[in-house]
Formats: structure tokens, sequence, C-alpha cells
């Protein structure tokens, strides 16, 4: 029954994020072919609002039967306390696992959760980006360690890594209403997980892997994430989203 229900919310999330938000989707290299296949870990980067789970109006409806079926998601345990958040993010994946921002039992029980056919999507830095441009401390955002776990957990598959162009001209953090008909951006970049490991490795050692993970997936995100401040990475999500139109103008003009 949780599948059926989870699987309802989230068509019901990205219908209505397509009829509420224009999307402007990149591919970092390019558009591979079915990048939505043998997914096994989806980290987004350049967390920002609440409201990210708009993003499911880019993937496809057979990728949202995945998470229904197979997904695993860690959620801090503030934001599970919620009452109504808590419970939005208990009904949008089979598997929410409540984790905090030490390294204690509840990542212990996180990592005992992934099984051969999970779907883990994870939020990388473990906390909301503010209005400021840092986190609700006033430090930098950086990227939390245990994504290196969770690579290390998951023997093969593809990697999809979504680079978001950030929220806040749609929500701020504290903000009650989302402004809707705004523009979100994302690019997503396809990689190998057991390449993208050992590519970690060739340049540092087990003992220092995790610290390799951090600084690649920073440099990534201050590259790939479409923000304001960003234009090159906004002209490939701009570029990538004129290409599909010219593509779909030319199969309807054969047709």
């Amino acid at each position: 029954m949780q599948p059926a229900i989870t699987l309802f919310l989230l068509i019901l999330i990205k219908t209505g994020s397509r009829l509420l938000f224009r999307f402007r989707e990149g591919w970092v290299g390019g558009r591979p072919e079915n990048p939505w296949r043998d997914v096994r870990l989806v980290a987004i980067l350049n967390h920002t609002s609440l409201y990210e789970p708009i993003y499911a109006g880019l993937v496809p409806f057979h990728f949202l039967v995945r998470i229904a079926r197979h997904g695993l998601v860690p959620v801090a345990a503030k934001t599970m306390r919620r009452p109504l958040v808590g419970r939005f993010f208990r009904l949008i994946a089979p598997n929410v696992v409540p984790i905090t921002r030490r390294r204690d039992h509840t990542w212990s029980e996180f990592g005992e959760s992934i099984g051969s056919d999970s779907l883990v999507v994870i939020l990388p830095e473990g906390r909301m980006k503010r209005a400021t441009g840092l986190d609700s401390k006033g430090r930098p955002m950086t990227v939390r360690g245990g994504i290196a776990d969770v690579l290390l957990a998951i023997p093969e598959g593809k990697l999809i890594v979504a680079y978001s162009g950030g929220l806040h001209h749609v929500q701020v953090p504290g903000q009650r209403l989302p402004r809707l008909f705004q523009t979100v951006w994302m690019n997503f970049e396809e990689l190998r997980i057991e390449e993208y490991r050992e590519g970690i490795l060739e340049t540092h050692d087990h003992r220092h892997f995790k610290q390799g993970v951090i600084e690649d997936l920073e440099a990534r995100r201050d590259r790939y994430c479409p923000t304001p401040d960003n234009p090159e990475a906004r002209k490939l999500a701009r570029t990538e989203e004129d290409e599909h139109e010219r593509t779909i103008d030319v199969e309807q003009e054969a047709g």
C-alpha cells in the first residue's frame, strides 16, 4: 500500500510542478542515452529550500516508480520532527531515515538500510543555504563526508549529480508560501559509481577518500550549479533546453 501512496504523491508533485513552474534542464557533457536507468544514487547539490521536491518535474515517470518502490532518503532529524513537513517526507519515499549531523547511531542505521535494490537520494551538504549564501549559523556551505560512506556502500551503478540553480526565488527558508510560475534551473551529470570511486582513489588513498570526495563535489557544485552568479552553467541549461525544443520541432515537422 505504501508504494502506491508514494507513487501517487510523486506523480501529483510532478504534475503540479510542471503546471506551476518553468524548468530549464542541462546535462554536463550532453544528455546521455537513458540517463535515468540503473541509477543507484542521486546527490542534489546547492540545497536551498524544503520545496526541492518540485524537481520531480524533471524526472521521467519510470524513475518515480523506482523511488516509490526502492527509494531511501536520509532526512535531518530536526526536519523530521516538524509535524507536517516530517509527515510529508515520510510519504515521498518508502524508507526515510532520520539522521543527525553527528557521526552517531543514526548514520549507522542509515548505512545498514542500503540494500541491493536501494535508490539513495541524498543532499550531501546536510543543511540549507540561507539568503546570505551561508547556512543558518553563518558558515559557508560545504559538503559533508557522509556521501563518501554511501559511495563505499554501493558497489556499482549510476550516480546522478543534480546541480540545483537554487530556489530562493521560489521560497526562502522560513517563508511560508512559495512564489509560483518561476523558472527553475537544474543541471545533471551522469557518473558510474565504481569509476568515480576509483578516480578519487587515484589521487587520495583510502584514509583520505572522504576528503577527496568532499573536494571534488564542492568543485563540481561551484562549476555546474546554474545559479544567478554562474552564467556559464546557466548557459549549459539553456542550450540543452533549446536543443530539446528543436528536436521536438524537427520530429513534428517530419511527422
